[in-house]
């Protein structure tokens, strides 16, 4: 009885080990995102370029337990096309495909603890994700900053 027992206990820790380290994956992938983000923001290739790579990678070890693989796919083709761009604009494009699919992960998956908030460029037509409610347009950066609105928290 009492093998039985520790059995059922060691298989329990185990599964919630899996659970918690999913979980962790998942939501480490937010921040990576608004880095790319914040750097397009700042007008920097070259920092946005950086901190996709780091995305890559964060995307390349990910569990596919913790995202579909479509939507694996969709972030690391997005992802690969800003890490391997210095073209600021090329970069802003893909990173509208990389908001969609972020999006997607952020309304299946719970990635953060705090409040994630999908705002829309009406003149880029397409949406991104941030941390806070301020619009800091990463389409247009600097030339039109605040364009831009709230269009859902995502809690």
């Amino acid at each position: 009885m009492k093998k039985i027992f520790l059995m059922v206990a060691i298989m329990a820790t185990a599964f919630t080990q899996i659970g918690f380290a999913q979980q962790v994956q998942g939501s480490a992938l937010l921040p990576l995102y608004y880095n790319v983000k914040d750097a397009l923001v700042g007008g920097n290739a070259k920092l946005a370029a950086s901190k996709a790579g780091e995305l890559v990678k964060a995307l390349n070890g990910a569990d596919t337990k913790t995202l579909s693989a479509t939507n694996r796919d969709k972030l690391l083709e997005h992802a690969g096309k800003i890490a391997g761009s210095k073209d600021l604009n090329s970069q802003r494009e893909h990173f509208a495909g990389l908001s969609t699919a972020m999006i997607v992960l952020a309304k299946g998956s719970k990635l953060s603890t705090e409040p994630v908030y999908q705002m829309y460029c009406p003149m880029k037509k397409s949406n991104w994700l941030s941390s806070e409610k301020a619009v800091k347009n990463p389409y247009y950066g600097s030339s039109m900053l605040t364009c831009g609105k709230v269009v859902e928290t995502i809690k």
